[in-house]
């Protein structure tokens, strides 16, 4: 106390730190030319902890010189605190200080950050505009002189201060998130989880691998399954493809490397937009009578503000727009692909790589747009999908685990050594990764050779999670898995 002539009189506290925003000069002022105010009570100030204020930045200093400054011009020397140190745990004890000479809390900033500070303040205090000091002046004086209105607002702090307590906040969110049940994907029907092949899975392994062609991808999803079955884990262990393919291009790799669609548990297709599960339609195991259920909770889980009809116009006029020059002639290079598309995939045809536009520019467009979606390179970067804001591959398998009820450290991605525009995603995270290396990836396209900073920057490729082969044959594969622990050494 040693600021003060007479500490028993109110304290108006300010807490703020020496910031031109924080407004702290126009309440000193407030404070300095209302001489009944000044009689009446008692202001502190604490600006944060300094030292000298010649060391302080510049703009914190000049708010402090400032300070200082007006102090001496209304001579209010006994009348305001405004120490130089504090202890993070001295400031409960600053604001029972208040309390308990029947102060008041005054927060003048322009504008606040910390959205809670005005919360807590609703209903046990009086509003002011921070830029009008007489109304500072005016509000402090009242709120202050009038004990009832001052007992009154005590009392609504008390009572509203238990509403923004951590165990209130816990119990409020959890309470909504329980309302939106029924449309969480780990909510369901438990017979119907029960009858899914995938559901009764201890291990997940996931082929995503888009640097390679289309006969290497065959080979790879064969030799795969081939471990699998030689392991006799085929019961334990399912597979999932994840991919930018539409579900009849999946289904037609399928037909020509003579596989069956059945040998997967689920399929991620359209860049994650649409994730299928395939069955037999009858008792017979013919490859014609295999169709495909498509996920509905998953659609209603990605429709969260998708553009639609309205999206596929802008992007069809500004695909007009993306034009190759030689000399004086133009030629358009991206068109609609609606035979790729689907309700929530937005497939676009690229005839020359080499002079698409970079993706943020794209996304730059449709953010001023506000649409707000995914727009992602994919097949080499000849074709462009953009798809829901809720939608990627890697959101898609995280769905599928939480719908499923599979541990994410038992999932195994399998990649290669580079991919889509989202090869970047399925790399980071709880599941394991499995880095296919070789000649037979297709030499890096412009999706990733027009990436301004290293993989390593954004992606931790020394993590226990992730490792490399050199190779995709079947003792290659059975390395990797073994190395995961997804298969016995």
């Amino acid at each position: 106390m040693r600021f003060f002539t007479n500490p028993r009189k109110p304290m108006i506290l300010a807490v703020a730190r020496p910031y031109p925003e924080k407004n702290i000069t126009t309440l000193v002022k407030a404070f300095g030319e209302c001489r009944p105010l000044r009689e009446l009570a008692n202001l502190t100030l604490i600006m944060g902890n300094r030292e000298a204020i010649s060391k302080m930045h510049n703009m914190s200093a000049a708010v402090l010189t400032s300070v200082l400054t007006l102090i001496d011009e209304y001579d209010l020397y006994g009348q305001v605190a405004y120490p130089k140190h504090h202890k993070h745990s001295e400031v409960p004890d600053i604001y029972r200080l208040a309390a308990r000479t029947k102060g008041a809390f005054v927060n003048v900033a322009y504008f606040e950050q910390f959205g809670v500070t005005l919360i807590e303040v609703l209903n046990n205090g009086l509003l002011v505009d921070p830029h009008d000091q007489n109304a500072i002046a005016d509000a402090l004086y009242k709120l202050l002189s009038d004990k009832h209105l001052w007992s009154r607002c005590r009392e609504n702090g008390l009572t509203n201060i238990h509403q923004f307590s951590w165990p209130e906040h816990c119990k409020n969110y959890l309470s909504r998130i329980l309302t939106l049940g029924p449309r969480s994907p780990a909510i369901g029907n438990r017979e119907e989880r029960s009858n899914t092949p995938i559901s009764g899975r201890k291990n997940i392994i996931v082929i995503s691998v888009d640097s390679v062609n289309k006969e290497g991808l065959v080979r790879i999803i064969r030799n795969a399954i081939e471990v699998i079955h030689k392991e006799n884990m085929s019961g334990s262990t399912g597979f999932v493809l994840s991919t930018s393919l539409t579900i009849s291009e999946i289904h037609s790799l399928l037909l020509s490397g003579g596989m069956l669609p059945t040998d997967f548990d689920a399929f991620i297709c359209n860049s994650g937009s649409n994730i299928y599960y395939p069955s037999h339609s009858g008792e017979t195991s013919n490859n014609s009578k295999i169709t495909f259920a498509l996920d509905q909770n998953h659609q209603s889980h990605i429709e969260y503000r998708w553009g639609g009809e309205g999206l596929r116009k802008y992007l069809v006029k500004w695909a007009t727009s993306v034009v190759e020059r030689k000399g004086r002639t133009e030629r358009q290079i991206i068109f609609e692909d609606p035979e790729h598309s689907s309700a929530y995939c937005l497939a676009f045809r690229v005839v020359n790589p080499n002079h698409l536009p970079p993706l943020k520019e794209l996304r730059k467009l449709m953010r001023i747009q506000s649409l707000r979606c995914n727009a992602l390179y994919n097949h080499s970067a000849t074709r462009l999908s953009v798809v829901p804001i809720h939608a990627s591959r890697s959101q898609a398998l995280r769905y599928l685990c939480i719908r499923l009820g599979i541990e994410v450290p038992n999932v195994a991605v399998l990649v290669g050594e580079s991919g889509d525009s989202d090869y970047e995603e399925l790399l980071g995270g709880l599941h394991r990764t499995v880095i296919l290396k070789g000649e037979f990836n297709i030499a890096a396209n412009r999706i990733h050779t027009v990436r301004r900073y290293p993989l390593q920057d954004v992606v931790a490729l020394d993590s226990s999670n992730i490792i490399g082969v050199d190779g995709y044959t079947t003792d290659d594969l059975r390395s990797a898995l073994q190395q995961m622990g997804i298969l016995a050494r």
